[in-house]
């Protein structure tokens, strides 16, 4: 077993929680916090462990103390929805932990506590072979107990623990293990000594105020203490004033304490400015009995009915998501180094709020929130019906409330989840609370709030008999595989940022939960369907959805640009900050390049410029100008990249300056010397140039074969008409010097509306042009409809398995659908060819396969040095490439994340589906979403112009 001394090493380390802080100084009047387990996944103790059950149970051996047993692997893996399976297991195993420490003989003086952060589920805690107290029930709360009278002082002590993983309550059981998530056992958070004076505060709770008022309870039932006495401090423990009491009353073992402090900075997620405060409990000769630490912020939340919710003054609008307390290898057991990564990756996609699902998360984490800026719902675990009882709940409820209560971060308390709240706890949130914050029930209309999940987008006409409720849902978008999340975000934040009883969302959720499965070889198991719904994968890898939520909900908000030949540099702008001016951010506007298909991916920068941005309060709307070189129109696109205060990129958007046409006329070769030749045999005409092979049908003029030197280039079978029926009535090839064109001319059809007075007719053409130099041009006129359900394209066939990756200039990394088209950037990308099932296999990203969108030019990259370069001469074309491997028709029973792709291969379409959520077809997600395309009507028709190299 490795030595207390190395836990005590791990207290000199940044990231220990604040409750080390006084570690510092030890003397008689601090709290002195010694661990006995490691302080997180990455930091462990072995203790010596017994498991009754499963894997490696029936014999005493070690475990890392804090961790989930299965990810030791010990016990069963269930899942909570398992016990509706009567085909599998529910593991039921129990846990014996035991571990020798040391009492210094000065402990005598103190009172000694010990403190577990977490443990699932029923902890029966011995002291040398005494009862600590009443067996603990609950897993996702801190509890403590005094063991003064237990210790042996000058000697070693046995500390001995029982977990049992399923809770003798059964209401704890349906809360906490028949929910859906991963359930788990064992000492999963960290467990420490806590040793006080013997006059000393139990606990703080403060409430400070947007303007500098400060109230707050110390609890103590020191019978010396007369008085407290508080100073404020900046983070690195600098004095900034003393803070006089404007009233102290003490009754029944709390004090009640008032002051205010002067020109203080208060806190936002956009500004999370933090203060010390140091509390002192003293006596009547005014010497210190006991002194705290507590970082606080000042902030005042307001939920104003038929109105919306104030944070200082300011209404404000959720962007935010659910998180749960999880890591792949470690399960529960997390790390404030992981918090910070989460919190960072939260804080990038633009997002200014976290709702906790379904239970309090690790302190460290709310610290993180507090320090880096998020708005916090805090949330006691439930799930569903039956509710807690109240007798364990109301334990429960104060556990949850008084950890948590001092974090500026968190706005509102949740009392469980979709049903499962317990309506006689609602009023014990305020027995705790200081603040007095308000109470949700998530998922329903109560109170002033209305937080109903998974609406459809028809939920904003918000006519019902609630319409007077603030509106926020705190589950909408459900993540499942590649579906929701920025799928209809775009369609229902317009909604949400217009409608003045809207207070934003929060998405589900923010990570695959996808668990290593000790026993079976470390496979990463998301159980099916129920937990690869994360926009992050289960190690934080980046979904495409990442990256729209970054530019819809970037607090800089530009309306969508095109830039022509009347260009004059003025975009519009709106800043969608609650609490910063937009002159206090930066954008960058760079005029760029690209090189072609054979060069570098690389940006050549011709021009570069600082823009100034106007002085705009939140939610005021302005214009900025962004200077014109005199060059500009020679450049291919145009960046701007906004940095907000703290230096963090806030979004970078691209616009085309060229169009596709005149970019690709500087890059494709000219010359059209050699000779070419065609001929006409066995029903194909087969030309042959620069040593390329090319072979067409004399019926339809679809390719059917390329070869380059004698090597086949497998792309064929094209160019098809995608829903096309129409007869050709003409095929006439056309010799000339450098080239050689075959046209086809399909029957005239009408292509107006079926309620139209008159008619008109159309022909559909298919057109190549092979030249001299072994280029291949294709034309593809396709007769324009004003609505359209079916794809609007051509397609070709290319072997899946000769594909190696592609390299493209259009809009990347990752592919879109219609209801997914913000997050890309302009430029050269390139991406080697894999198979990921979005949230469920491979979680390499971005994903290869799919529609991509504003193609100017892209090379196949073949596995046999058998690829191809296309380049696309018409504007806002999508490339289709390759069918992604869809979840099981079992895993996505009604197809809602599982679009209809074209035939063949390759496709060049002009039209895209939308995807849905695991609740909603796309159709029901707002206009992007819908199935049907308006094109409007036009006089010309649709053109496709193609230019291949092989």
């Amino acid at each position: 077993m490795k030595k207390l001394a190395l836990a005590l090493v791990f207290l000199g380390m940044s990231f220990v929680s604040l409750k080390a802080q006084s570690l510092k100084n030890t003397s008689n009047n601090k709290t002195e916090i010694q661990y006995l387990s490691g302080i997180d996944k990455d930091h462990m103790v072995d203790w010596d462990f017994f498991c009754s059950e499963g894997n490696n149970s029936g014999k005493w051996t070690t475990i890392g103390v804090p961790s989930c047993w299965e990810l030791q692997g010990f016990g069963g893996y269930n899942y909570g929805h398992d016990g509706r399976d009567k085909t599998k297991k529910i593991h039921k195993e129990y846990g014996l932990y035991k571990r020798s420490f040391f009492a210094p003989l000065q402990w005598k003086n103190n009172e000694v506590k010990i403190v577990f952060e977490g443990v699932m589920t029923d902890a029966e805690v011995k002291i040398n072979g005494k009862l600590a107290g009443e067996i603990h029930q609950g897993a996702f709360y801190e509890f403590k107990y005094t063991i003064s009278e237990l210790l042996k002082y000058g000697k070693e002590n046995l500390l001995e623990v029982k977990v049992n993983k399923v809770s003798s309550n059964t209401s704890i059981n349906f809360a906490e293990r028949d929910a859906d998530f991963w359930i788990f056992g064992g000492i999963y958070r960290p467990v420490y000594l806590e040793i006080v004076p013997k006059d000393f505060m139990d606990r703080i709770a403060v409430n400070a105020k947007a303007d500098g008022t400060i109230e707050m309870d110390v609890f103590s039932a020191s019978k010396k203490a007369t008085g407290v006495q508080l100073f404020l401090s900046d983070l690195k423990g600098n004095k900034i004033q003393d803070l006089p009491l404007d009233s102290m009353n003490f009754k029944n073992g709390k004090w009640s304490i008032a002051t205010k402090a002067k020109n203080v900075k208060t806190w936002n997620p956009e500004k999370p400015n933090l203060y010390l405060l140091n509390v002192a409990l003293v006596d009547k000769s005014k010497k210190v009995l006991h002194s705290l630490t507590e970082r606080i912020g000042f902030r005042t939340v307001e939920i104003k009915a038929g109105d919306g919710i104030y944070v200082n003054g300011q209404r404000i609008k959720f962007k935010g998501v659910n998180r749960h307390s999880f890591y792949p290898s470690s399960g529960r057991t997390t790390s404030k180094a992981l918090s910070i990564a989460h919190v960072k990756m939260m804080k990038d996609m633009n997002m200014n709020a976290v709702r906790m699902s379904h239970y309090p998360p690790d302190v460290h984490f709310l610290e993180v929130c507090d320090s880096l800026g998020l708005f916090v719902i805090d949330e006691v675990c439930t799930w569903h019906s039956p509710h807690l009882d109240t007798k364990v709940g109301e334990k429960i409820v104060k556990e949850t409330v008084v950890r948590d209560v001092n974090h500026p971060s968190i706005l509102l308390w949740a009392n469980g989840n979709e049903t499962g709240w317990n309506t006689e706890l609602d009023d014990d949130y305020a027995i705790w609370d200081i603040q007095k914050r308000e109470v949700l029930h998530p998922w329903n209309i109560f109170n002033k709030t209305n937080t109903m999940h998974y609406p459809s987008y028809h939920v904003f006409a918000y006519d019902g008999y609630a319409k007077d409720k603030i509106y926020f849902p705190t589950e909408f978008l459900h993540g499942l595989y590649d579906g929701g999340h920025g799928a209809g975000l775009e369609d229902y934040w317009k909604q949400m940022w217009n409608m003045p009883l809207s207070a934003g969302g929060f998405l589900w959720d923010f990570a695959d939960e996808a668990v290593v499965r000790t026993d079976k070889n470390g496979f990463l198991d998301a159980d099916g369907n129920h937990a690869a719904d994360g926009i992050v994968g289960p190690y934080g890898e980046k979904e495409a959805s990442y990256f729209t939520i970054k530019q819809i909900w970037s607090p800089i908000y530009l309306e969508d640009r095109f830039i022509k030949n009347d260009f004059n540099g003025v975009f519009r702008v709106e800043n969608r900050y609650h609490f910063t001016n937009l002159e206090e951010c930066k954008i960058t506007a760079k005029w760029v390049q690209f090189e072609g298909p054979k060069g570098s991916s690389k940006l050549n920068v011709l021009a570069q410029s600082n823009v100034v941005l106007p002085s705009l309060k939140p939610s005021e709307k302005g214009t900025f100008t962004v200077a014109l070189p005199t060059n500009w129109q020679t450049a291919d696109a145009l960046y701007l990249t906004a940095i907000d205060a703290t230096g963090m990129e806030i979004f970078t958007w691209s616009y085309p300056v060229k169009t596709p046409q005149q970019l690709n006329t500087r890059i494709i070769a000219k010359s059209n010397n050699g000779a070419i030749k065609m001929v006409k045999d066995n029903g194909q005409i087969i030309v042959e140039a620069a040593g390329i092979r090319y072979v067409f049908s004399d019926k339809t003029s679809l390719l059917q074969e390329v070869k380059k030197e004698g090597k086949l280039i497998p792309f064929h079978n094209g160019p098809i008409i995608l829903g096309h029926k129409d007869k050709i009535i003409s095929l006439t090839t056309n010799t000339q010097k450098d080239k050689i064109e075959i046209l086809t001319v399909f029957e005239l059809k009408d292509k107006s509306p079926d309620w139209a007075s008159h008619k008109e007719l159309s022909s559909d053409q298919i057109k190549w042009t092979i030249h001299s130099n072994g280029l291949l041009d294709l034309e593809v006129q396709i007769k324009g409809k004003k609505q359209v359900t079916d794809y609007k394209g051509i397609t070709f066939s290319f072997p899946e398995s000769e594909v190696s990756g592609m390299k493209w200039l259009g809009d990347g990394p990752y592919r879109v659908w219609r209801n997914r088209m913000k997050g890309t950037q302009f430029k050269v990308w390139e991406n080697d060819y894999n198979n990921t099932v979005t949230g469920e296999s491979g979680f390499v990203y971005p994903e290869f396969k799919g529609f991509f969108s504003s193609l100017y030019w892209a090379t196949v990259k073949g596995k046999n040095n058998n690829g191809f370069t296309i380049y696309c001469h018409s504007p806002h074309t999508f490339l289709r490439m390759l069918t992604p491997q869809n979840p099981t028709p079992k895993e996505d029973p009604k197809g809602r994340l599982s679009p209809k792709f074209p035939q063949g291969d390759i496709s060049f379409v002009k039209n895209i589906p939308a995807i849905g959520t695991k609740f909603q077809e796309g159709d029901k997600m707002g206009p992007q979403g819908n199935s049907e395309n308006y094109f409007g009507n036009d006089d010309e028709p649709i053109v496709l112009h193609l230019t291949f190299e092989f």
